[in-house]
């Protein structure tokens, strides 16, 4: 789900069946961001970075190697910017479709995402 960080509407959705990993799914949507848009994303878009310059991520720690207190600063000052988007996604797994399994059938399954995205997007 990409979000629009002022006006927190639903931007763009995607979907796949099954288990997907994020930074897959984001490949394989054809969705490209222009170049001046800054993008915050979690961790489970590592290889953003390498395809889109300005990309800002959370840092992880190992157990080699912890992080240190400005590690700690930055990834709380992503957290805060990355907060709008974990809200729009908590209001859309109200409606249950994405938080449930979905037991209607898989070819009208994109329309209504589409559609609740859109119901979304309208109570603003």
């Amino acid at each position: 789900m990409v979000v629009a960080k002022k006006s927190k509407k639903i931007v763009c959705v995607d979907y796949a069946n099954g288990k997907r990993h994020d930074f897959r799914l984001y490949k394989e949507s054809g969705v490209h961001l222009n170049e001046t848009i800054h993008a915050v994303t979690d961790t489970g878009y590592l290889g953003l970075q390498k395809i889109h310059a300005k990309t800002s991520m959370p840092k992880k720690k190992s157990k080699k190697h912890p992080l240190t207190v400005e590690d700690k600063l930055q990834n709380k000052k992503i957290s805060s910017e990355r907060v709008f988007n974990e809200h729009v996604i908590g209001s859309v797994k109200r409606f249950k479709i994405i938080s449930d399994r979905y037991r209607n059938r898989r070819k009208r399954f994109g329309l209504r995402f589409n559609l609740i995205a859109g119901i979304y997007n309208y109570e603003l």
